[in-house]
């Protein structure tokens, strides 16, 4: 038997149990589209997330204070959260932007305060970000319209405030905000102070918490000079983070060993009570539980593929039960061993592929319209991998020979006499 005459047979098989057939190819269905749309979601966090480290800018290092304890490290206190001490200050950043370490571009400490935003009779809770006129620079952010922080603003400690764009619409949804005085309250509205607006940032986009459309940016003197717990007992300011822009091809590893070593002797410790991050380690632990995530779901789904194999197993059992007389006459009439195989093999091979093929079309089209649709209450971002779809349909194939060959073998294996004889 020809492999298009084990086709042609099989097809007749399969529409003669049409019923029978569509429920078993389900099976396979389910499985191809489960693992491609999964997959799909999965890659498509692992983008979401890459994207919005990548927004913060182009080849950064993040220096962030350690972790505090109360009581001292030998002390019995509580461990705090990472980032939770106080020792950065802006002097530090000014150290290291003079530093003349090989690399270092730009430097922009940061100081960040939730606070309420009032304008025009409407408010927002907002994350102030005191800093510097660099920061634009080292963030690779642009101004759409007014200014950014200036130094002259920074020296007289103005009371400017620059708006990110979603909260430039939020505040003055009819209005052009450049000009215009903004509230800022925080503690409770135990400290509110009126800021002039002088410019709206550029849109960063991204989604979720610390998007830079939803921040507002103040001297960082202003902070220093007017609430009082960013000083600390020597009158320095505390800052949250400190942003480094280093040069395109440098070596970040010894960037950051020397910014390290600089702020050991500035802090006289012999260990770090800091901590420093670059773009791409956080590019790589996000990849990391991406791609971790992507495995989960993947491999949850591949459950399915192989369900779906066991109920084709069972109904191609079921059929060389039925068929016995059939394949009994096919012996008689000189049909081979292998092509009894090959018959049953088919059958299964045409009810797999044929699954996962409807399965792949199902799944690509349910993940792309799922793509920037928001599934409760949260965007959904995917991506079709080729790789995920030839994997899906490459198993689907694989189930489908192996679930046909016991079957098969079975066939091949009854005694023409006996088939003959039955009922």
């Amino acid at each position: 038997m020809s492999p298009v005459d084990a086709l042609r047979v099989a097809f007749r098989a399969i529409v003669a149990n049409g019923l029978r057939s569509a429920l078993t190819t389900l099976g396979m269905v389910i499985g191809v589209g489960s693992v491609i749309i999964l997959i799909a979601v999965g890659q498509g966090a692992q983008k979401g997330v890459q994207d919005q480290i990548r927004a913060l800018g182009q080849n950064l290092i993040f220096i962030k204070p350690g972790t505090a304890f109360p009581g001292g490290p030998e002390g019995g206190g509580a461990r705090g959260a990472a980032g939770s001490a106080v020792t950065l200050t802006a002097a530090d950043a000014s150290a290291i932007a003079g530093s003349g370490i090989p690399g270092v571009r730009g430097v922009a400490p940061q100081i960040t305060v939730d606070v309420q935003a009032i304008a025009n009779g409407n408010n927002q809770q907002v994350t102030l970000v005191g800093t510097t006129p660099e920061y634009p620079a080292v963030r690779s952010s642009g101004v759409a319209s007014g200014s950014f922080i200036t130094q002259e603003d920074v020296d007289r400690k103005a009371l400017t405030v620059v708006l990110g764009s979603t909260i430039a619409r939020t505040l003055y949804p009819d209005s052009d905000p450049v000009g215009q005085t903004l509230r800022l309250a925080l503690g409770g509205g135990r400290i509110s102070l009126n800021f002039r607006v002088v410019g709206v940032m550029a849109s960063k986009g991204g989604s979720g918490n610390g998007t830079q459309d939803d921040y507002v940016f103040v001297p960082v003197s202003s902070l220093q000079n007017r609430i009082g717990f960013v000083r600390n007992p020597t009158g320095q300011v505390n800052v949250n983070q400190i942003n480094i822009q280093t040069s395109n091809g440098a070596d970040q590893t010894a960037v950051e060993s020397s910014i390290s070593q600089l702020l050991l002797e500035r802090h006289a410790s012999s260990s770090p009570d800091f901590t420093i991050q670059s773009q791409d380690d956080l590019i790589g632990a996000a990849g990391d539980v991406s791609r971790t995530l992507s495995i989960l779901l993947g491999s949850i789904a591949g459950i399915s593929l192989v369900v779906g194999g066991i109920g084709v197993m069972n109904i191609m059992l079921v059929s060389v039960t039925e068929r016995t007389r059939e394949i009994g006459i096919r012996r008689a009439v000189g049909a081979r061993r292998r092509d009894v195989v090959l018959q049953f093999v088919t059958e299964s091979l045409a009810l797999c592929l044929g699954g996962g093929l409807l399965g792949i079309a199902i799944g690509v089209g349910v993940a792309l319209f799922l793509n920037g649709h928001q599934v409760g209450g949260n965007d959904v971002n995917t991506v079709v991998q080729p790789w995920s779809v030839a994997v899906a349909f490459a198993v689907a194939g694989g189930i489908g020979a192996l679930s046909g060959v016991y079957p098969a073998f079975r066939a091949s294996r009854l005694d023409p006499i006996t088939a003959l004889r039955n009922e």
